[in-house]
């Protein structure tokens, strides 16, 4: 035998790649589709009303209700609790805009977009029945809120005269998180931290996909109602 090749170092084995790193790259070709849709090139593109706007914003309403809604019960989660912060909420402030866009009687006639409703249910069924599913919800809404959502706040300012962090985009003012960026990456830990094993991982993966799928149906659904390039 060589001397050389029985004393040689073999190669170390790369270290895994973390979880929060493998569902951004499996779930970007979903996430591509849905935040280059139409109708949020349009509304991106100042091209849509206040309007539209509006009824997107009614939109988020059904669906953070239904994810939130839940945080009480998953706190004490092995799986969910850890990403069940008080900071993230948004309820409240989707309330404060829509009392704006709407008026004080602003829940009357609201109702979801079929999509709207199908997305919402899924996120309810996942609260009741599979903290891992709820998870990647959570990781889908909140995650996009702090990132693409401030280009949304942005272009509403800019195109529709809203005060600067004021009434109409609160849902995209997270004021108890003054540094987004460090929180981003402690959360990004705490996916990597996830209690579960390979097999629930891949199901979180998939699950994070189908969350990107919904909203592109909800997208589909605004643009047929204003339908510019849509």
């Amino acid at each position: 035998m060589d001397a050389t090749a029985a004393t040689a170092t073999p190669f170390p084995t790369p270290p895994p790649t973390p979880f929060s790193t493998l569902i951004r790259v499996a779930s970007h070709e979903q996430h591509t589709a849905a935040e280059t849709s139409a109708f949020m090139s349009d509304l991106l593109g100042g091209r849509l009303g206040v309007d539209a706007f509006t009824r997107y914003t009614e939109q988020l309403w059904f669906v953070y209700r239904a994810l939130e809604g839940a945080m009480d019960t998953l706190r004490a989660d092995p799986v969910a609790g850890p990403f069940i912060q008080p900071e993230l909420a948004r309820t409240p402030e989707l309330e404060r805009d829509l009392a704006h866009l709407r008026g004080e009687r602003w829940r009357e006639g609201l109702e979801p977009l079929p999509a709207t409703a199908a997305y919402a249910a899924r996120v309810e069924e996942c609260a009741r029945t599979w903290p891992g599913g709820y998870v990647a919800h959570h990781y889908t809404r909140y995650l996009g809120d702090l990132s693409g959502g401030q280009i949304i706040r942005d272009k509403a300012e800019k195109t529709w005269g809203f005060s600067r962090k004021g009434d109409g985009v609160r849902f995209y003012v997270f004021e108890g998180i003054p540094n987004p960026a460090a929180f981003k990456r402690g959360y990004r830990e705490l996916l990597d931290g996830v209690a579960v094993d390979d097999l629930e991982k891949q199901r979180i993966i998939d699950e994070c996909k189908r969350a990107f799928d919904f909203n592109g149906a909800v997208f589909r659904e605004l643009g047929a109602r204003f339908p510019l390039t849509a």
